[in-house]
């Protein structure tokens, strides 16, 4: 299974764990995670799956994003760019390097297409701006 070799499964639940754990103690972000996100265990799962699937290939994620992000009130460009600078953080201080670059690599696609998805949810006539 091409990917599979990149990380192990462990790997991915603590570079998830770890960084929604930071997540949660952000001054910014933890209380909007907090004030939408209900059963955190289930919410970790949901992303150990994700994140499973984009770097290991293993195909367990089944959902949509885009819309559960769309509905959410009051999303800024600085909101998606500190959600990665905080991503990056965690990614860097994981021992696996290429897993980590990696993962880096995929959370700058997903936070771009879900910050130009978001625009146009809102503004469907406006041309969206890309995160800097």
């Amino acid at each position: 299974m091409p990917g599979s070799n990149l990380c192990t499964e462990a790997e991915v639940t603590a570079l998830v764990h770890t960084f929604y754990a930071r997540v949660r103690q952000d001054e910014v972000l933890g209380p909007i995670f907090e004030a939408h996100i209900g059963n955190w265990d289930r919410h970790l799962a949901q992303l150990v799956d994700f994140w499973s699937a984009i770097l290991r290939r293993t195909g367990r994620f089944s959902g949509a994003p885009m819309p559960k992000h769309a509905v959410l009130p009051g999303l800024s460009a600085e909101l998606f760019q500190r959600w990665l600078k905080l991503f990056r953080e965690n990614a860097a201080a994981q021992p696996n390097q290429a897993m980590a670059g990696q993962a880096c690599a995929m959370a700058e696609r997903i936070a771009q297409s879900l910050w130009m998805g978001y625009q146009i949810s809102r503004d469907p006539g406006a041309l969206p701006a890309t995160l800097a």
